[in-house]
């Protein structure tokens, strides 16, 4: 089986997770790709193959070598974004893309002005959406590789490797990919996630994030006689959200600059609920932040008395480059083996989060690799099948590399 198939056979599965769920993993559709996973481990002929009671899969390629070398990793998750259907995906191979807009569905087309990241793929064989629903390429495209290099290493004996950990999770896109991880059991030095975005992404810096879930109580009245008495709710949150800097919002900011996001509103006279995602890169600029959105509370309840707003903050993860500068060679390696496969690295930081991340903290250091998808999360997403190769070719060029000598 070639990328490509298996690729697109993932993509046949609805993996979409749920912010809204209590259960692990957060929607009971993922284990039945899970159960699909697994068994294509064991056919394409992984040991220690395994799948816990909540999703996670782990398996082995067995060394090569008689000598004793670091045991390392490759992760990627297998559920895809609430933000957009993955149900009933329809992916299409466009073979030598020519460089104009692609027609996805009758009057759903794929510009390039809108779209310009299309043009650095002119030639390749793109993979796309009916424009109906997202592909899924985050993350099954990391999966598609991480299995096919295996497979080429399994075939390839020449190619000397040492043990080589796999593991396929659930729920990243809802934050909770890495938080039943078990790190031990995965039994690795260090390891890569990919699920990076287009061809030579290197990831070893995210966002320090955290979650701030606000409620504003008001007094409803009714209208003809609510003078001096009616606290509107709706228009409390319309306070609320003033009190934040307007600038610092995700389509304001890029690189290194920080964000408040607003998720959601639910409001009427009596309560209101906001809901907001904290970002920054720097911890220092990431706590202030967390600092002044309490305050923001603060002043409504000076303004409207105690118990107006409530504010409940909680950390969602750190930036792992604190985590990854102590051993760099798990970042020198990559960037070797890109080079030596002909693909420029461009390191940057995540504006988002990674499981890397939050492993990184459990123990187990983990840079983000490219998985080759672009435009995540919707219609418009798509993916180069000759990047998906390069990404394949990568993990195979790491896996020799950490059982070099000179590592």
């Amino acid at each position: 089986m070639d990328i490509t198939e298996r690729f697109i056979n993932y993509t046949k599965f609805d993996t979409q997770s749920s912010e809204d769920s209590q259960t692990v993993p957060s929607t009971s559709k993922q284990l039945l790709f899970a159960e699909y996973l697994k068994k294509e481990l064991i056919n394409e002929g992984l040991d220690d193959v395994e799948m816990d009671d909540k999703g996670y899969i782990y398996a082995t390629l067995k060394s090569n070598i008689q000598k004793e070398v670091p045991t390392i990793g490759f992760i990627s998750h297998y559920d895809t974004s609430p933000d957009c259907s993955g149900e009933n995906v329809k992916a299409r191979v466009i073979k030598n893309y020519d460089g104009k807009d692609i027609i996805l569905s009758p009057g759903i087309v794929s510009s390039t002005v809108k779209f310009p990241e299309l043009l650095q793929h002119v030639g390749e064989d793109l993979i796309v959406t009916d424009g109906k629903t997202l592909l899924g390429a985050d993350d099954k495209a990391g999966i598609a590789e991480i299995v096919q290099a295996m497979c080429f290493l399994r075939d390839h004996q020449e190619i000397k490797h040492g043990d080589i950990r796999v593991a396929f999770n659930p729920d990243e896109e809802i934050g909770m990919g890495a938080h039943h991880f078990d790190v031990k059991k995965f039994g690795c030095e260090w390891a890569y996630t990919m699920d990076g975005g287009d061809l030579g992404e290197l990831e070893y810096e995210n966002f320090n994030a955290a979650s701030a879930k606000v409620k504003l109580h008001g007094v409803s009245v009714h209208p003809g006689y609510a003078k001096g008495k009616m606290i509107n709710a709706n228009r409390l949150a319309a306070e609320f959200i003033a009190l934040l800097p307007a600038e610092e919002t995700p389509e304001q900011t890029e690189g290194y600059e920080g964000f408040y996001h607003l998720l959601g509103i639910q409001s009427g006279i009596e309560l209101a609920q906001l809901s907001y995602i904290i970002r920054d890169h720097d911890r220092e600029k990431f706590e202030q932040r967390k600092k002044f959105i309490t305050e923001c509370a603060d002043i409504m309840n000076s303004r409207y008395g105690e118990g107006t707003c409530e504010i409940v903050v909680n950390d969602q993860y750190y930036n792992m480059k604190e985590m990854i500068d102590p051993c760099r060679q798990v970042v020198d390696i990559v960037t070797k083996a890109m080079t030596d496969c002909g693909i420029s690295p461009q390191v940057k930081p995540i504006r988002g989060g990674t499981d890397g991340a939050q492993l990184s903290f459990k123990g187990l250091p983990c840079p983000n690799i490219f998985a080759g998808g672009v435009n995540f999360h919707g219609p418009y997403e798509f993916i180069s099948i000759q990047v998906m190769e390069k990404a394949m070719s990568l993990i195979v060029r790491i896996c020799q590399l950490a059982a070099s000598p000179a590592n």
